[in-house]
């Protein structure tokens, strides 16, 4: 089973910092083991989709990056150091630089600055401008994106430990230890920012919700349970970055589920069975969700009543997907991004990028859909 290489164990999390280069364990391996990915049929696509640009920012290097909106701007980075901001709709990098540090995390943005993670917990923060603002120091290897808002960076390192820093000067200013399973996967399971809460998403496949002021916890809920005999099966972490929208959370876990839950309370409005080791992508009637089968799937955002699946990319190591206008877009591990109907999931259109796996979540970037690909490829894609 692939997922046997992801898999950390506590007891050996200290000797992970600064490790990600041992293949045994590197989540992102370009070769898919196990399961035989189905192959690629020819496609009359019936949607228009052309390349808009394509941008070398370099390789991820075991890690995952996704690009950060910041109005009709991008900022992308990668493994060796490398930060860009793009004009969204040509790709022109307005500026280019060097991180003092090679970098395992980003990027994200409140408009006013950006953060990263660099390499051996190391925690960066620049201007727009690419100005360096401060550096702080992590308590282990950070693997997810760190984020930004309400004047705080939050923070949660691979030990599973969140830390609140002041935006300005970097200074610690709440720390919240949570309690990790012997066995989790090497991924980088997200935080998004809802209003003065965070959402820390969990090993163990749990949600957490903060008060970003003073790490105050609101709720905690499961979204996957641990089940079976062995700790091997017993693993359920989140997959990807929780999605909110209006009032609702929603998510999905490996071995476990995918659903969505009140803002507020952290109470299930429904919860469906399936196992998933990217996030979810959700619109105003939609939640969709990639299986580690290589199922594409859309529950109804109301209620979660399954409204289609397409199983024809069948262990593809499928990407978060993206929803955008009549189409759910989802990449795979040779690089293609694929084109489903958001209404009944048949396929539309076929795209190439540089054949190498698409890691990070894409993004909607006004008429283009963003996919950054380990290899450090960011393409925009244009749909017509």
């Amino acid at each position: 089973m692939r997922i046997t290489q992801k898999l950390v164990g506590v007891s050996v999390l200290a000797l992970m910092a600064g490790c990600s280069t041992i293949s045994s364990l590197n989540p992102f391996a370009s070769k898919p083991k196990g399961n035989v990915p189905v192959p690629l049929v020819e496609l009359k696509g019936s949607m228009a989709v052309r390349t808009a640009w394509k941008l070398d920012i370099g390789k991820s290097q075991n890690y995952e990056f996704t690009p950060a909106l910041v109005g009709s701007t991008l900022i992308v980075a990668a493994g060796d150091g490398t930060i860009a901001r793009v004009d969204a709709a040509s790709g022109k990098a307005a500026w280019r630089i060097k991180a003092a540090k090679p970098l395992s995390a980003g990027v994200s943005s409140d408009g006013n600055m950006f953060v990263v993670g660099g390499v051996k917990g190391a925690v960066m923060a620049f201007d727009m401008d690419g100005k360096a603002l401060w550096t702080a120091q992590a308590s282990s290897e950070v693997l997810s994106a760190p984020v930004v808002g309400q004047g705080m960076v939050v923070v949660r390192s691979i030990d599973n430990r969140i830390v609140g820093l002041d935006a300005k000067t970097g200074e610690k200013k709440w720390t919240v230890q949570r309690p990790s399973p012997p066995l989790t996967l090497r991924t980088s399971p997200g935080m998004v920012i809802a209003g003065k809460d965070v959402i820390v998403a969990q090993p163990g496949g749990k949600l957490l919700s903060l008060v970003i002021a003073n790490g105050a916890p609101r709720w905690e809920i499961a979204v996957g349970e641990a089940r079976g005999a062995t700790e091997l099966e017993r693993v359920t972490d989140i997959g990807g970055t929780p999605v909110v929208i209006e009032g609702d959370v929603c998510a999905v876990s490996y071995q476990g589920r995918v659903g969505c839950f009140d803002l507020a309370t952290g109470n299930a409005r429904w919860t469906k069975e399936l196992s998933s080791e990217v996030g979810v992508a959700v619109d105003q009637r939609f939640v969709f969700a990639s299986s580690d089968r290589g199922e594409v799937l859309a529950f109804n955002r109301e209620g979660g009543v399954s409204a289609w699946k397409n199983d024809k990319l069948g262990y593809r190591r499928l990407s978060t997907p993206v929803s955008y206008g009549r189409a759910v877009a989802v990449g795979d591990y040779q690089g293609y991004i694929h084109f489903l109907s958001r209404e009944d999931g048949a396929f539309l259109a076929r795209a190439a990028t540089d054949g190498s796996p698409v890691t990070a979540t894409p993004l909607v970037a006004g008429s283009n859909l963003i996919f950054q690909t380990q290899n450090g490829t960011v393409t925009a894609i244009a749909v017509e």
